[in-house]
């Protein structure tokens, strides 16, 4: 059914357009008008003010208080909508009776109440912009599912009344967001300002209110603009502490305050691409870069900071994280700086971290300090080097990206043995562990060379094993286990092996050979008693030279205690009930080994066993022993 009061300007419609509306009446001849009666387009266009005057001017905000204060799409949505009717349909007779007459006193008229309700509608998208911040937040924003399926545009503006409004294709009355009915007053009063040919008017007002929402928003967050050389006199703790907070503001930067905002910009600006982009460029360029640029800054400065890798990671994994939507939300042209910027950022980032993981590289081959660790105890380098590389491997997957460029040495310097992980041609091992096997390598290259500062060589083959036992619990609670794998783990644990069996040689084995082959062979009072002599005094030498030793790892420890009294007290216990008799030679009975031996590898109790890194239980040497 024809609108009361339009049944004649159904031509008129949006639905028709205005070359067919041209093309059907611009020769009135066709309609019997003759050249003395008034055209046909100065009847549609006196047809048009007569309908459009009463409804503009109502809404004049120089003209009455009432429109002065009061909101038209707050007001009354059905005469809002009634409002862009007829501005279209004044701006559609308008070009219709140009095209015939273009100095008629009614097309100046007409000029005048466009203008009227071009100022109305200026007001109108200002206020809705203003006053619903909260319904416009981009975090409200953003939970629009996707750009291209956020709430259309009023289709056709063919409204009756309130509850008649489609958005979407669906009434109001199903739409619960009420942000979608502000995007959608919005898109509605920007379409039409700009077909009216009022686009630099509107953009002006958005741009400026929705860029300083952008703006605050960065600040907000944490982010400062800041040039390198202002980051360069910063302290480190201030650095460390804006990284924090960029490391949470590009997460919430990206997942919703441009996100959000590119698709506020995308919706109310779906009628042009060019309007679209440059709005959108011109709202979050400035934001953008100064967020982008920070990483970059920190690069340049931590150049001297090789120590704060971990932070440069931390920043390299968010932005390479965030570069699909960075690349996705940035789309337009005009924005290919913040694309730039955020891959420089990227680039920087990387150097700067492969230039400190050479400085680590280089620090540990430089390492020179002399003083043995008591007891044979884990070196303070071990634990240093692990911790560093414990955590470089918590970022391998962003450290195979960064070190691509920069592989471990050629199979050619060194053989795969030395490594320690599966490498063939047929199945090659990834360059990230080879590079990880290399740092762990460089590690135990220089514990074997501390190890050789140590007098007693059984000492030296405890330092290993405590060192490269440290090392294989390090690995296997980490995310290296997965990176070197259990072959490496395995070959390390022979050498463990090794490295005891080498200390109960060197350390216990003048113990074990003072016992007799076959200690319940008959032998001369005198024979035994030279055995239980030279027994008692190797033990005690060996026992006294042990006791100082410390094993921080409880399996280790336990190993090893297990290893030496297989092999001492079953042969001393059967050769002390063969000759027990003999009281007055006896020193230790098997009960008293089997003591002195439960109480080796906690360290002296007067060292402290700073060394230690697993705690143990205080012990006390044997009394006689002393």
């Amino acid at each position: 059914m024809p609108r009361k009061g339009m049944r004649t300007l159904n031509w008129f419609s949006p639905k028709h357009s205005t070359t067919d509306s041209t093309s059907q009446f611009s020769s009135p001849s066709r309609f019997g008008f003759s050249p003395s009666r008034p055209s046909f387009s100065e009847a549609v266009i006196d047809r048009t003010l007569e309908m459009a005057e009463p409804m503009i001017m109502k809404w004049n905000p120089d003209t009455t208080t009432f429109a002065k204060v009061t909101s038209l799409f707050y007001e009354n949505r059905g005469e809002a909508n009634d409002f862009i009717k007829c501005v279209h349909n004044l701006q559609k007779a308008m070009h219709f009776h140009s095209t015939e007459n273009s100095r008629s006193d009614n097309l100046v008229r007409a000029q005048s109440l466009m203008q009227i309700a071009m100022k109305r509608l200026q007001k109108e998208f200002y206020q809705i912009l203003s006053i619903n911040r909260a319904h416009l937040d981009p975090e409200s924003i953003s939970t629009v599912s996707s750009r291209t399926s956020t709430v259309s545009i009023i289709s056709d503006f063919d409204v009756e009344d309130d509850d008649d409004r489609v958005i979407g294709g669906e009434s109001v009355s199903v739409v619960e967001d009420f942000s979608n009915i502000v995007m959608a007053d919005l898109r509605l009063i920007a379409e039409c300002m700009i077909s009216s040919g009022y686009a630099k008017e509107c953009l002006t007002i958005y741009k400026v209110i929705r860029k300083s929402i952008i703006d605050e928003g960065i600040y907000r967050l944490g982010v400062e603009k800041l040039s390198s050389s202002q980051v360069h006199k910063m302290d480190w703790e201030v650095v460390d502490m804006r990284i924090k907070d960029w490391l949470n503001a590009v997460d919430v930067a990206m997942k919703t305050l441009f996100n959000g905002e590119r698709i506020l910009c995308d919706h109310v600006f779906a009628s042009d691409d060019a309007i679209r982009e440059s709005c959108f460029t011109e709202i979050s360029k400035d934001g953008a870069m100064i967020l982008f640029s920070f990483p970059e800054n920190v690069a340049k400065y931590s150049k001297k900071l090789p120590e704060k890798v971990f932070r440069l990671l931390d920043m390299y994994t968010a932005i390479a994280e965030h570069l699909p939507e960075i690349e996705a939300i940035f789309s337009f042209d005009s924005e290919s700086a913040i694309r730039s910027q955020a891959v420089t950022s990227l680039v920087k980032l990387g150097e700067c971290i492969r230039t400190a993981l050479v400085e680590f590289e280089t620090a540990l081959q430089k390492e020179s300090s002399k003083t043995t660790v008591a007891g044979g105890g884990i070196h303070p380098l071990t634990i240093d080097a692990m911790n560093y590389i414990i955590l470089l491997a918590d970022y391998s997957n962003v450290l195979s990206d960064i070190l691509a460029e920069a592989p471990p040495p050629a199979k050619a310097s060194l053989p795969e043995s030395f490594f320690g992980i599966v490498d063939s041609d047929a199945s090659p091992a990834p360059a990230i562990s080879r590079r990880f096997a290399w740092l762990i390598l460089l590690l135990l290259c220089k514990l074997d060379g501390k190890a050789k500062q140590y007098k007693d060589v059984s000492l030296a083959y405890l330092f290993l094993a405590n060192n490269l036992q440290y090392v294989v619990v390090k690995v296997r609670s980490s995310n290296l286990k997965y990176l070197l794998g259990e072959n490496w783990i395995s070959k390390q644990e022979g050498k463990i092996k090794q490295f005891v069996s080498n200390n109960d040689r060197l350390g216990w084995g003048h113990v074990i050979e003072s016992l007799p082959q076959e200690p319940n062979a008959t032998m001369t009072p005198q024979q035994v008693k030279e055995i239980f002599k030279k027994f008692n005094s190797s033990f005690e030498q060996a026992h006294r030279k042990q006791s100082v030793c410390v094993v921080p790892n409880s399996k280790l420890r336990d190993s090893l205690k297990v290893s030496i009294a297989r092999k001492i007290l079953p042969v001393y216990r059967e050769f002390y009930n063969t000759h027990k008799h003999m009281m007055h030679v006896i020193k230790f009975s098997p009960e008293d080994i089997g003591h002195y031996l439960s109480d080796l590898f906690f360290g002296p109790i007067e060292s402290g066993s700073s060394s230690t890194v697993e705690s143990s239980p205080s012990r006390t040497i044997p009394s006689r022993l002393r």
